[in-house]
């Protein structure tokens, strides 16, 4: 359980490492995915979705720091902390009305994979 719990973390560290480099890169095509309309036309629309780009590189490299530097309680914190994340955007994206189907197929199944990874890495499961 132990491992499955720290290949989830990888994958979470990685996975949003990976998105946020994409909104850095092609911001529009980037927002497509998340489960929203796309924002207005206007000339700095693309800046304000590369903000997000790298609040994402960010979120995944303190799970990553915290895995070399941290240990597993602290992987484990980190983990549970930031799935306060995607639960924020499954429930932004709910209140708006955007894809159902992305605020709970996407954010909602990392949030839950998150936090099941956390538990197990908090209770010292070995």
């Amino acid at each position: 359980m132990f491992e499955l719990s720290i290949a989830v973390a990888l994958l979470a560290a990685f996975g949003i490492i990976a998105i946020g480099v994409m909104y850095l890169w092609v911001p529009r095509t980037a927002t497509r995915s998340f489960g929203l309309p796309l924002p207005g036309d206007g000339v700095n629309i693309a800046w304000w979705l590369r903000l997000k780009g790298v609040r994402d590189i960010a979120s995944g490299a303190v799970v990553l720091a915290l895995m070399v530097w941290g240990g597993p309680w602290m992987v484990g914190l980190a983990l549970l902390v930031e799935a306060m994340i995607p639960l924020g955007d499954m429930a932004l994206i709910l209140a708006a009305k955007g894809s159902t189907r992305r605020a709970f197929g996407v954010h909602g199944l990392t949030a839950a994979l998150m936090i099941l990874a956390s538990v197990t890495l908090l209770a010292g499961v070995a």
